[in-house]
């Protein structure tokens, strides 16, 4: 057994661990949802990170920056700021927020604060969530796929169900208390893996002789005038668009259902003050380490070198670590996978079991017995997920943005402005979770409109502009009626 097996056979068996041992916490449907609101900001904020930044971070950006090169600059520089502004603008108001309407869930949270009366809201929103997060997950397996077959040689057929198997055992044993304590171990192995591999191969390009006293850019520039060009060597109006379209990628932090949930089950409001120091050390850390292992592996290989650029992480830690480290960071790519999968799985299950079936339907089963069907629910949602992984020929990257943007438009404009205008009504939020999910749905499939901006910028713009004016129209139809 190679040592880079090894390393990763006791990584899956410290997992399944935690799973283990933490399934006997799970008493009451927000043990399972949420940790009971029992977890330390250490454990919150790294397990917001590794759900944040999945096989995206370690394979779909670094394959990016392979292929762009210094212009992918501008979409680590937008997920940072995003980052930033969603940790000092939502997290406390929002765990304050729903702490008083006692939600477990992001569709529990809207209907509790704008629509008591109604379930509009709930149904709309669990839709959406269970939709996109399908991709979403898919995307994680498929990328398990990815790692296991340059890794170890496995078939991405078997790839794909062993990274998909192991995620869905311990998120159903031990639910939100399984997915934050191993995000925490995952978190850990992330950042190890994004700030050390780019060194490594840093000195390796130095050594090479293909830097020597050159900047990293310069020797981009051998690649090609486009690789070393912060806008990828557009002009003018494309220039601009080059960087509106990275940055957009910032939108979407302030509406992802599996990230913001982390706020909810935060311990208590003030614990958001230190959250937020470690989740802003941990993103401008490992963003810059993603963006750095793809330029200097372009330096190194080429942008040509690999039939697809989304596998250059693990070949670049196999062939430039000592097997041992290189099996721990290989660890580090399924870990973003495990942790960001189990967090959405997580999620969906929630929109399926809390939100539609106790409270749309009205059922009210025992606290095991919801926890019972939870289980079930996650099984279920993993199970359509691993089905479209399997059939499906998207790049990683693509589905995530895809997800990203569909979710991110849908909820982000919607959680901003809950906290921060009162004006905002029932109307407003139906009407953005609607245009923003459809418009992502029919961007995506229209490639002219994709060739401007991407989807998840232009849903995010529509249903901002969507909720404010349906809230002033309704508002000002209600204010006429009452007059």
């Amino acid at each position: 057994m190679t040592a880079v097996l090894t390393g990763f056979i006791a990584y899956l068996v410290i997992v399944l661990f935690i799973g283990l041992l933490t399934a006997k916490q799970n008493k009451t449907q927000a043990d399972y949802l949420i940790g009971g609101r029992k977890l330390n900001p250490w454990v919150i904020a790294f397990s917001e990170r590794a759900s944040g930044e999945s096989a995206w971070l370690l394979l779909g950006m670094t394959g990016a920056a392979l292929s762009v090169g210094l212009g992918e600059t501008w979409t680590a520089l937008g997920c940072v700021l995003g980052i930033i502004f969603s940790w000092l603008f939502i997290a406390r108001r929002l765990r304050e927020d729903s702490g008083k309407y006692d939600a477990l869930t992001l569709p529990e949270y809207f209907t509790q604060k704008f629509a008591k009366d109604s379930k509009s809201i709930q149904i709309i929103a669990s839709v959406i969530i269970i939709f996109f997060f399908t991709f979403y997950v898919a995307a994680q397996f498929s990328g398990a796929g990815k790692v296991l077959n340059v890794t170890f040689g496995i078939p991405n057929f078997w790839g794909v169900l062993i990274g998909a198997g192991v995620i869905l055992l311990y998120t159903m044993l031990g639910g939100f208390f399984a997915v934050a304590w191993t995000d925490l171990v995952q978190g850990i192995i992330m950042l190890g893996t994004l700030v050390i591999l780019p060194i490594v191969g840093i000195i390796e390009l130095s050594e090479a002789g293909k830097i020597g006293t050159l900047s990293i850019s310069q020797a981009l520039a051998q690649q090609g005038a486009d690789k070393a060009s912060w806008v990828g060597g557009a002009l003018g109006l494309g220039a601009v668009l080059f960087v509106i379209n990275g940055l957009s990628w910032g939108l979407g932090y302030t509406g992802q259902p599996h990230l913001v949930l982390r706020y909810i089950a935060m311990r208590n409001p003030s614990d958001a003050k230190k959250a937020t120091k470690i989740a802003i050390v941990w993103a401008v850390l490992a963003f810059t380490g993603s963006l750095l292992i793809g330029l200097v592996g372009l330096g190194l290989y080429g942008a040509n070198e690999f039939g697809d650029p989304e596998k250059l992480m693990p070949i670049m830690a196999t062939r430039l670590l000592p097997v041992w480290l290189a099996g721990i960071f290989i660890s580090g790519a399924i870990a973003a996978m495990m942790s960001t999968a189990d967090s959405q799985i997580l999620v969906a299950t929630s929109a399926v079991t809390e939100d539609i079936y106790h409270r749309v339907m009205g059922k009210n089963p025992s606290q095991k017995t919801l926890v019972l069907i939870s289980r079930v629910a996650t099984l279920a949602i993993g199970l359509a997920a691993l089905v479209l992984a399997l059939t499906t020929k998207e790049l990683v990257f693509s589905m995530v943005s895809y997800a990203w943007g569909g979710l991110g438009a849908s909820f982000g404009p919607i959680i901003v402005l809950s906290l921060y205008w009162r004006k905002l009504n029932k109307q407003g939020v139906i009407a953005g979770m609607l245009a923003g999910s459809l418009t992502t749905f029919v961007w995506k499939n229209i490639s002219t409109l994709q060739s401007v901006v991407p989807e998840r910028l232009a849903g995010y713009v529509v249903a901002l502009f969507a909720v404010i004016i349906v809230t002033l129209a309704t508002k000002r139809k209600s204010a006429t009626a009452d007059r």
